[in-house]
């Protein structure tokens, strides 16, 4: 029989993230169909998506590499961090050649990951006072 395992407040809260991501940016990509056009809501929403998926691949790939050695997960690092700067360099790259008025749907959409990451961390900070009372 395993051990159970007991996840910490941290876990949780980066593992809600971008769930949170994917839900904050489709509660706003509403608005901005009614607001702008169909095109703008769902690219701010693929904006969203993106950046979901990119905290989750972010943090999948710290845990990875912190599992290494110290020299081999430095370069691998390095290496993968390099790659997503290209990639999300393209991504954007492809929005303004596909969509150029939309690149700031996108980019907004893309940015929910600051917003959401200020509520978790004042939740966080709430639950830790609540905690110490």
């Amino acid at each position: 029989m395993e051990p159970e395992k007991t996840d910490t407040l941290e876990e949780r809260i980066l593992r809600r993230i971008p769930i949170e991501i994917l839900a904050a940016s489709a509660v706003l990509a509403l608005p901005a169909i009614f607001l702008f056009d169909l095109p703008t809501g769902l690219v701010f929403l693929a904006g969203g998506v993106f950046a979901a998926l990119g905290f989750a691949g972010l943090k999948q790939s710290l845990t990875r590499f912190l599992d290494r050695e110290k020299k081999g997960a430095l370069r691998s690092g390095i290496i993968l961090y390099a790659l997503r700067l290209m990639l999300i360099c393209a991504v954007f790259l492809l929005i303004i050649l596909l969509y150029p008025k939309k690149i700031l749907a996108f980019g907004a959409g893309f940015s929910m990951l600051v917003p959401v990451s200020l509520v978790e961390g004042i939740r966080g900070l709430l639950l830790l006072r609540t905690w110490k009372d």
